[in-house]
């Protein structure tokens, strides 16, 4: 239901927008805006982006919980997505997302309301197949049989 709202309610706000902004200021000011703010936001989410993929990897190395820098990532790609989007409502919520603060509030919002169950890192224990299953586990490789000529060779090439 809500994902239904935000497709009427985005675009009836975007519709509103650009016939009052393009009013005050006429359809080719608001036309440059709307292109210079995809221009300037998708450089942004390049700078951003890559240190998000950064802060990723040095968590992964380290071995530490990877949510806040994945949620940054996420976050990064959809303030992408709504820059790139024609708009001056989208255009607002993806700077909002491109900035620090307000991707760690709405990231400890959004973990205070989403539970966990579990989480686990590298090659912990592996669960066994119960003995009265019909895995066998096992490890093979595969052998090439050997070639066999497919016909006698001719006294020609024998000495």
């Amino acid at each position: 239901m809500w994902l239904l709202l935000a497709f009427i309610a985005i675009p009836m706000i975007e519709i509103a927008l650009f016939i009052q902004v393009g009013g005050l200021i006429g359809l080719g000011w608001t036309l440059a805006i709307v292109l210079f703010t995809a221009v300037l936001g998708t450089w942004l989410v390049r700078k951003q982006g890559a240190l998000a993929l950064n802060n990723i990897r040095r968590s992964f190395s380290e071995l530490s919980d990877p949510s806040a820098p994945l949620a940054d990532a996420a976050m990064i790609l959809l303030a992408g997505a709504l820059l790139v989007t024609p708009g001056f409502f989208t255009d607002a919520l993806g700077f909002a997302l491109l900035t620090p603060v307000f991707r760690h509030a709405a990231f400890n919002f959004l973990r205070k309301r989403v539970k966990v169950q579990s989480f686990s890192m590298g090659s912990g224990p592996t669960q066994r197949p119960s003995p009265d299953s019909d895995i066998i586990e096992g490890d093979y490789s595969e052998i090439d049989p050997p070639k066999r000529p497919t016909h006698n060779p001719s006294g020609w090439t024998q000495h």
